[in-house]
C-alpha cells in the first residue's frame, strides 16, 4: 500500500487540492498531511473549510512540529506532494532551507530519492521563480503547474481540475478510477 504525504500551502488554487483528494479518498492508499497558517487561510476564503475537514487524509502534522514523522527518511512515505505550492516554498525546497515540517519533509524526500511533486501556482513568473524551479527539479523535484487537459473536453471548473488530479495521479503512479485519456473512448 502507497504512503503519500500532502502538503498545503498558502497559494491560490485550492480547487485542485480538492479534486485531488476526492480522487485519493476512493484509493487503497494512506493520505497523510501538512497544512501550513497561510494554507489554513487560504483554505478558508477558497473553501470555507479548514483542512481537518478535507477528505482522504488519515493523519494531520503540525508544521511546526519537527518530531513528526515526515521529519525523518524512515517513516517510508513513497511520495510527497505540494499542492498548491507557493512560491516561498519552492525557493525553499530550491535553496534546502527547512524552516518548516513541510520544507524539511520536501528536503527528506529529495534525499531519499523519493518524488516530490511542487503544483506550483504563481502568474506571471518572474525570473526568480523560474530559476527556483529549475533548481527544484535539479535536485529532483517534479515542477506540475495545476493545468487542467482541455482536450478531454470538461464541462464544469470541477471537471476541469479533475483532468488535472489525474495527471497527478499518473506521476505518482496511481490507478485512479474514472480516468480518461487522450484516444480513448469515453
Amino acid at each position: 500500500m502507497k504512503k503519500i504525504l500532502v502538503a498545503i500551502t498558502g497559494a491560490s488554487a485550492m480547487l485542485y487540492l480538492q479534486s485531488f483528494l476526492e480522487m485519493l479518498a476512493g484509493a487503497d492508499i494512506i493520505v497523510h498531511g501538512i497544512c501550513s497558517d497561510a494554507g489554513e487561510k487560504v483554505l478558508e476564503i477558497e473553501h470555507s473549510c479548514g483542512s481537518s475537514e478535507l477528505p482522504a487524509v488519515s493523519r494531520w502534522f503540525d508544521c511546526r512540529d519537527f518530531a513528526a514523522p515526515p521529519a525523518s527518511g524512515s517513516a517510508g512515505y513513497d511520495a510527497m506532494i505540494v499542492i498548491p505550492c507557493s512560491m516561498g516554498t519552492l525557493a525553499a525546497v530550491a535553496s534546502g532551507i527547512t524552516s518548516n515540517l513541510i520544507h524539511r519533509s520536501a528536503d527528506v524526500m529529495l534525499k531519499e530519492g523519493k518524488k516530490l511533486i511542487l503544483v506550483t501556482r504563481e502568474t506571471p513568473l518572474n525570473r526568480t521563480h523560474l530559476k527556483n524551479m529549475l533548481a527544484a527539479h535539479d535536485a529532483g523535484a517534479t515542477i506540475c503547474p495545476p493545468h487542467p487537459g482541455f482536450y478531454l473536453r470538461p464541462e464544469t471548473l470541477k471537471d476541469a481540475a479533475m483532468t488535472f488530479s489525474w495527471r497527478l495521479g499518473d506521476q505518482l503512479g496511481l490507478d485512479t478510477k474514472d480516468r480518461k485519456r487522450w484516444g480513448e473512448e469515453t
